[in-house]
């Protein structure tokens, strides 16, 4: 029966997968002359609202077909079992999202808005330990048979501030709770850390970038004393067991993509895997022992080997109108304010994997994914493994300028607390105080450019 289930599935998708191409070649090569990649091949030219969702070019056959499966597991809604539908059966007991769309919607990226991307992860203590009671995330809704954890509020406090030329600008500062804590309170311990869902682009990219080259750009100890000390977060990666380098999530607290895969069913849906054979309950929540599964584990391997591969190949969109002479200049800006020493752009990816087309790319995301403190605006004081609580991972800036085309907001940083590029920028501090000073005495026709070249990305 399941196997008739993914045959339907990839038929349609088939279809639908060359319909959608059609669209895109249209919409991707109108003004080819204005697009620069930012991926090598593994980029693409759309601008529609589905500039997120297209496959690297140079997939095998067998890969392509892989592909459409994992983009409909991503895409389809998991069901509380026991279901007839039973290639996806299994939500729960406890979660956050019955699909991984849910957060990342056209692979993009979520908001602060309820139902749309935003979880509450937990930690206690200086050791990051998960809460008692909770665990290391808050599930705001259910398995019918039991109820919630409870539900998160947020509340904004606007801020005014004033750039140098006298213009004012306004910072909505959120405040975090959680009403409920229907399984009773939480240690006095237990810290809020805010994450909305990121864009899925490029991944498979950054998974290839090389260590030693992410060392390189490490100075845990400011040895050059320009202020920035980006360190490398290390954790043990439950694909392979061993200690790596983070490089997924907002503290790069992942180290691949087929562990970050795997932890979302598990944490965001409640699915378990070969990887997370356990269900997402803690002892303290017995309610929810003994309800029926979708199996053991509740998404097969080869299932969740297509949602790893899709997650590893999805396009990067190429630059635009990199020609105009607002975006040229912006550009000098980036530099000059010392942007770059964060947001790394120039790196060849690896030879790793199975995915040809990933491997020898040279690609430009903006990011060198290590660790920087970000100050205490920015600060949840939540540590995740070595990162600490006013640390967070450089975030890709590849893709930027198409978040509002995709998901319709420009909500930004890790809990979307920033309305635009500008409210992002004005939010850096610590390592980036330096560069947010330097943009806030900018004029504002030179502000301008610049967020037109972020704009551009």
């Amino acid at each position: 029966m399941k196997q008739f289930f993914l045959l339907g599935i990839i038929l349609s998708l088939v279809v639908f997968s060359c319909k959608k191409e059609e669209t895109a070649v249209v919409s991707a090569y109108s003004d080819d002359s204005t697009l620069i990649d930012l991926a090598g091949n593994c980029s693409t030219g759309d601008q529609t609202s589905y500039a997120f969702s297209y496959q690297i070019n140079g997939l095998s056959s067998a890969q392509s077909l892989m592909f459409y499966v994992g983009n409909s597991f991503f895409n389809q809604s998991w069901v509380q079992a026991p279901s007839s539908t039973t290639a996806r059966d299994g939500l729960g007991p406890l979660f956050n999202a019955r699909s991984c769309s849910a957060c990342h919607f056209r692979d993009g990226r979520g908001s602060p808005q309820a139902n749309s991307g935003l979880l509450f992860r937990l930690g206690a203590g200086f050791d990051n330990s998960p809460d008692a009671i909770y665990g290391g995330q808050l599930q705001d809704y259910s398995h019918n048979a039991v109820t919630p954890e409870g539900s998160m509020g947020i509340n904004y406090i606007e801020e005014v501030g004033y750039f140098a030329d006298g213009t004012s600008y306004s910072l909505r500062r959120p405040v975090y709770t959680v009403a409920g804590q229907s399984y009773g309170a939480m240690q006095g311990t237990t810290g809020i850390s805010p994450r909305v869902g990121q864009q899925m682009i490029g991944l498979g990219l950054l998974e290839l970038i090389s260590e030693s080259d992410l060392l390189a750009n490490a100075d845990p100890n400011d040895a050059d004393g320009d202020g920035i000390s980006g360190v490398a977060n290390y954790v043990t990666d439950i694909a392979s067991g061993n200690l790596v380098i983070g490089r997924f999530g907002w503290k790069a607290n992942v180290g691949s993509i087929a562990h970050q895969v795997a932890g979302a069913f598990n944490g965001d849906i409640g699915i378990t895997s070969s990887y997370f054979p356990n269900e997402n309950y803690t002892a303290n929540q017995s309610s929810c022992a003994g309800l029926p599964n979708g199996g053991t584990p509740e998404i097969e391997d080869n299932d969740l080997d297509a949602v790893i591969l899709y997650a590893r190949s999805l396009a990067v969109p190429k630059r635009r109108n990199t020609t105009t002479p607002e975006v040229k200049h912006g550009a000098q800006f980036f530099k000059s304010l010392g942007c770059v020493s964060c947001h790394k752009m120039n790196y060849t990816t690896g030879f790793g994997g199975n995915i040809s087309p990933l491997k020898n790319q040279k690609i430009t995301p903006y990011t060198d994914l290590l660790l920087h403190d970000m100050g205490s605006g920015l600060a949840d004081h939540v540590p995740d493994h070595l990162a600490s609580g006013f640390e967070w991972r450089t975030q890709p800036l590849w893709g930027l300028g198409l978040i509002s085309t995709v998901n319709g907001h420009t909500n930004l940083l890790h809990d979307g607390r920033a309305r635009s590029i500008e409210e992002a920028i004005l939010w850096h501090g610590g390592e980036a105080q330096k560069s947010a000073d330097k943009y806030k005495k900018l004029p504002v026709n030179q502000r301008k450019m610049l967020l037109k070249y972020l704009e551009s990305l």
